[in-house]
């Protein structure tokens, strides 16, 4: 299964991650429109990522979310209805959703962020 892994450890809360996944995926730099998270955690950072565990896809009615042949969850965004219970149910809160955007969004494994990241906290594998 094809998902981010993040070692905290190696973060030094740049931002750089979130920067490039909201600029890749919604034009902006904006921390609230991407599907990874630093969060300050004490005197460290913590990467906040969805791990593609699947849990959420047994709670979309509609079957927008849903796991490709990669493993990776993906939301088809014309059958989403909204609902947002993937958003509310994720035990991990992992999935996100922002006021100016029509369905939820979390990571999709692309790899980008880790491309990126300066300090090697972020790495894409299996």
């Amino acid at each position: 299964m094809k998902k981010l892994i993040a070692d905290s450890a190696k973060c030094t809360g740049c931002g750089t991650c979130e920067e490039v996944c909201s600029k890749t995926y919604f034009k902006t730099v904006d921390k609230e429109r991407s599907a990874i998270r630093i969060v300050k955690d004490g005197d460290h950072f913590r990467i906040d990522v969805c791990d593609q565990c699947g849990d959420c896809t047994k709670m979309c009615a509609p079957r927008a979310v849903a796991a490709a042949n990669n493993g990776v969850v993906r939301i088809t965004k014309d059958k989403c209805v909204g609902c947002l219970i993937c958003v509310a149910e994720c035990h991990k809160g992992f999935m996100y959703y922002h006021d100016d955007e029509p369905v939820p969004f979390k990571c999709v494994a692309c790899g980008l962020c880790a491309k990126q990241c300066p300090s090697g906290a972020l790495v894409l594998g299996e």
